[in-house]
């Protein structure tokens, strides 16, 4: 689903006027480069986790969906605006896959991940297929608790490889390279991912919207 799609009807986008922001994840990657592109720009960032909650069933079939699900449940539960991401890895030799399965694809039976494995699925899956192109997707929902909520999404585009290189990053970066670029993210420094990632052109957009 494209930015445009995702965002409210008939609603102007409203300013994060607070000091306060929950990031609804339990991923530490995750909350790490986002307080990472935030900077100073926020006074406190806590995440879902911080909060003791559990993290609420995943239902959509998209990533503005689900991002949407995360958001909108860590708002109401803390009374305060929150942040949720949800991202996933597109591979063109897959159809598509793991796309916004892409967590899922690393879980395993006791519901801990592993991404090696997750990334042994994808090297499985692809074969000798010639095709190596896939992208990254980002889709950032800002959730308030009266329900408002401002939507964007970002794509990293690049190839897959193999064997996974770098131990930087998390999930799926040590298989992908980004376009223009021979390193995975894997091998970058979290500032050099944060000038390509799917992540950081996604947060470029909502610091656009709603932090101006």
């Amino acid at each position: 689903m494209t930015q445009d799609n995702a965002q409210p009807k008939d609603k102007t986008p409203r300013a994060f006027t607070g000091d306060e922001l929950v990031v609804a994840t339990h991923n530490k990657g995750k909350l790490k480069e986002l307080r990472e592109l935030f900077g100073d720009k926020i006074k406190t960032m806590q995440s879902a986790a911080d909060f003791g909650l559990e993290s609420p069933e995943e239902t959509g079939t998209t990533f503005i969906e689900n991002a949407l699900i995360k958001a909108q449940y860590v708002a109401k539960e803390t009374g305060k605006p929150a942040l949720a991401d949800d991202s996933g890895l597109c591979i063109s030799a897959l159809g598509g896959d793991p796309g916004v399965y892409a967590a899922d694809w690393a879980e395993k039976p006791d519901g801990t991940r592993d991404f090696y494995m997750a990334m042994e699925k994808v090297h499985a899956g692809m074969g000798d297929n010639p095709d190596k192109k896939a992208y990254f997707v980002s889709c950032l929902v800002l959730a308030w608790p009266d329900g408002h909520y401002e939507a964007v999404e970002g794509h990293a585009h690049g190839s897959i490889t193999w064997p996974p290189r770098g131990d930087q990053g998390f999930g799926y970066d040590p298989i992908f390279v980004p376009e223009g670029d021979t390193r995975t993210y894997g091998e970058m420094a979290s500032a050099e991912k944060e000038k390509t990632s799917h992540r950081a052109i996604a947060f470029e957009k909502m610091m656009a919207k709603c932090f101006p």
